[in-house]
């Protein structure tokens, strides 16, 4: 294999002896095996690293219909979420941290049947965008994550993404100092260390001492938006674009 081609795999061989077991078409698995899961997600890993169409897919992957095919059908099964839920671990919810980025969509990312809004698309300042809400646990790693249209407010995920955690507090900027939100963290014995908007008839204590730790979500947006077919949404529909996601969270969990 020439320098250039190694160049493009990033798996090294102790990741995958951490992910080949969690992948589907193995020796013992029922059905057909996988043809060499390695280097398709080594084709993947690289779709999610560049902004390159399908087409555009290395020759050394194989043909990029069929690399482009089985994503798909990994997508629809959520193996891409089920290989992230393994590789994520436990994580620690002494304290979580939640907000949301706007991603601009290309415009090879729109056409997808039910339209725009169906596929988490929307019109903000920046035209066609997305917006990913997350969660990151008190280590910054990232637990949950929903897609928005661009338009929505970053509040609207805060329901989702705490359904069902416990957390000891909930560390986020003034965009989700809501009344709601604030009695939910208090009826689960959770500490909001959320800065009061300005606008509050009668204002309300933070913990800015904590709230220092709000870096961790920014630390991780940054990591995020490193995969540049994150930073740009050129997937059509939000199931390929969250499988995007959850491969570029599952690289990051095995770093």
């Amino acid at each position: 294999m020439q320098t250039t081609s190694r160049n493009r795999l990033v798996l090294k061989d102790e990741q995958w002896a951490r992910v080949a077991p969690l992948l589907p078409g193995k020796a013992g698995d029922p059905g057909r095996s996988g043809a060499d899961n390695r280097l398709f997600l080594e084709a993947v890993l690289w779709m999610v690293r560049t902004r390159a169409a399908w087409r555009n897919l290395p020759e050394m992957f194989g043909n990029w219909n069929s690399v482009f095919r089985r994503f798909s059908r990994w997508a629809q099964t959520s193996i891409f979420e089920q290989l992230f839920q393994v590789l994520s671990g436990d994580p620690d919810f002494e304290y979580a941290l939640i907000d949301g980025t706007i991603i601009r969509v290309h415009r090879h990312g729109t056409g997808a049947k039910g339209g725009l809004g169906a596929q988490a698309i929307g019109r903000s300042r920046g035209g066609l965008t997305t917006k990913i809400v997350v969660l990151v646990d008190a280590l910054g790693n990232l637990a949950h994550f929903l897609l928005l249209p661009g338009q929505r407010h970053d509040s609207v995920g805060a329901d989702p993404l705490l359904d069902g955690i416990e957390i000891g507090a909930l560390i986020a900027d003034k965009g989700f100092d809501t009344d709601a939100l604030r009695r939910e963290l208090d009826a689960r014995g959770a500490a909001a260390v959320i800065p009061p908007k300005a606008n509050r008839a009668r204002q309300i204590a933070c913990d800015f001492a904590m709230y220092r730790w709000r870096h961790l979500i920014e630390n991780f947006f940054c990591d995020l938006k490193q995969f540049r077919r994150i930073a740009t949404r050129y997937d059509k529909t939000d199931l390929s674009f969250s499988a995007m996601i959850y491969l570029a969270a599952s690289f990051m969990a095995l770093k």
